[in-house]
């Protein structure tokens, strides 16, 4: 959003921290962007002794794109569950890679609140559970704040809080040393050019799952692939099936991945999550419409995740 003048420049800048809240809030980058331009049409839709009543703008701003993303929540359950296959958070490249030439203003602080691993959780809340742990643990905002967002008392916010603070525990997994993780995805990117079944699946836990996310646009596994073996022989399928397919090493969301393309165009994003020296979880998102930050030209192309 470009500054014109008469525009209260405090007012703009709080674009940037309105897109990483409603992008965690949502997971998708596409419906934070909206959820932020709705939020700017409301507060410029009011007059200006409207908006100089307000005493804390970029609180006022908060509270709104917070409502917004509340009910986008609420209603996107009901469109997920009709969603082709899968629905997998979408996935974010790393900063210096970010296609098309965005605004860095509006690009995604990339930590641990947006690793696939954890956005997956957050898919697991209810709206409430999501909007309470989001802005309580990951930005410290007060319950009393939250609750003029959710509508409950700050007592009810509390307990939100803490029923997803409980499946993030649950759901978390002991992860390979920081420093490990990109050699376990550069020695997964190898053993799966060199169509090597024995080393994917020592690279495996045995019990690891993969799941896919086309979105019924292009063709994909539409439930988890699961178990070491399993997983292993599917690579290698996909591999045989499309030997122009090339990998690269990239971080997605912040975490050491995978990105494949086809003819330049990349096809396939693939998320790991670790359980100590073995990958545990694949989430490998082929929705074209979730990868328009990685590629300006995006088509169906390419294998089969």
């Amino acid at each position: 959003m470009s500054t014109q003048p008469g525009v209260d420049t405090s007012v703009v800048g709080e674009r940037r921290h309105l897109t990483n809240l409603a992008y965690r809030l949502l997971g998708s980058l596409a419906e934070a962007e909206d959820a932020v331009q709705e939020t700017y049409t409301r507060w410029y839709a009011m007059s200006p002794r409207e908006q100089a009543a307000i005493a804390a703008p970029g609180a006022w701003l908060t509270t709104v794109a917070g409502r917004i993303c509340l009910d986008v929540l609420g209603s996107a359950r009901a469109r997920r569950e009709s969603y082709v296959g899968a629905w997998i958070p979408e996935p974010l490249p790393d900063r210096a890679e970010w296609a098309g030439g965005d605004d860095p203003a509006d690009r995604i602080t990339l930590d641990e609140s947006v690793s696939m691993a954890f956005l997956v959780v957050l898919e697991s809340m209810t709206p409430a559970e999501r909007v309470a742990f989001v802005l309580h643990d990951v930005f410290r905002y007060p319950f009393a704040e939250i609750a003029e967002i959710i509508g409950r008392t700050p007592a009810a916010c509390r307990q939100l809080a803490t029923s997803a603070r409980r499946r993030v525990s649950a759901a978390r997994a002991p992860a390979a040393p920081s420093a490990g993780q990109a050699g376990l995805v550069r020695h997964f990117k190898e053993a799966w050019e060199a169509r090597d079944i024995e080393a994917l699946v020592g690279l495996l836990d045995p019990d690891a799952a993969m799941v896919a996310d086309g979105g019924g646009l292009v063709g994909t596994v539409l439930h988890p692939v699961v178990g070491a073996e399993e997983i292993a022989a599917y690579l290698i399928h996909i591999a045989d099936k499309a030997p122009g397919l090339r990998l690269l090493e990239r971080s997605v969301n912040g975490r050491p991945g995978l990105v494949a393309q086809f003819t330049g165009v990349t096809v396939t994003v693939a998320a790991f999550e670790f359980d100590g020296d073995r990958v545990a979880r694949i989430w490998a998102v082929r929705n074209p419409e979730k990868l328009r930050a990685w590629t300006a030209t995006t088509g169906p192309g390419g294998a089969i995740l």
